[in-house]
């Protein structure tokens, strides 16, 4: 069993622990979630619930979406996710708030990084670069593209391209703090994405 939430990376900033440590801790803003729908092993081959967070206007909402929420009697959600055997019994239009979470539990945060535009191989895979000696000629270029035989460069190979704006998740970060009056949590360490980027916030599958 799971549990979750979504919210907003507000940015980070440091706390004091109780033994006098520094901790650097990632502000989500997470807003009360509104319930859009169950799923059940018999209508749909498993169970989940399916929340959404921030309300958006009528206008930029279509037909189809506007029947979806209308069935949980709210607005129409710019963020929604699904959340895989929920901890809890669920009703349609219920609200998931921050205090689902306690301080010291690990979760794991879901998030799509920040884009960093086309990149080399050296920034983007990390690889060496060739000597910067006078008359090298290779410095900061792709290595070997392979052994000669198939005379093709396989799939897969680590080559300059566009970096960073993918989905990204970091394992067993600690609640800190759970701030119930602004609906704020504050998790131990960096979460992915930009200030304002949209994540997921869900228990760790890997805490045991």
């Amino acid at each position: 069993m799971t549990k979750g939430i979504l919210g907003r990376k507000i940015g980070m900033t440091q706390v004091f622990a109780e033994n006098g440590d520094l901790i650097p801790v990632t502000v989500i803003q997470a807003t009360p979630n509104v319930v859009l729908q169950k799923k059940s092993v018999d209508t749909d081959g498993y169970e989940a619930i399916q929340l959404g967070f921030e309300d958006k206007r009528e206008k930029l909402s279509n037909k189809p979406e506007q029947g979806h929420v209308a069935k949980a009697n709210t607005a129409p959600k710019r963020f929604i996710r699904e959340i895989r055997s929920a901890e809890g019994e669920f009703e349609l239009g219920q609200e998931v708030k921050v205090d689902i979470f306690a301080e010291g539990e690990l979760v794991d945060v879901t998030g799509i990084t920040k884009g960093k535009g086309f990149a080399g191989a050296i920034k983007r895979h990390g690889q060496s670069r060739g000597p910067m000696s006078h008359g090298s000629r290779y410095h900061r270029r792709v290595g070997s593209m392979g052994p000669v035989a198939p005379n093709r460069v396989f799939k897969n190979k680590l080559l300059p391209g566009r970096m960073g704006g993918e989905q990204k998740t970091i394992q067993n970060l600690k609640i800190v703090k759970v701030d119930t009056e602004r609906n704020l949590l504050l998790v131990s360490g960096n979460v992915p994405g930009a200030k304002k980027a949209l994540i997921k916030v869900a228990k760790a599958v890997k805490s045991n």
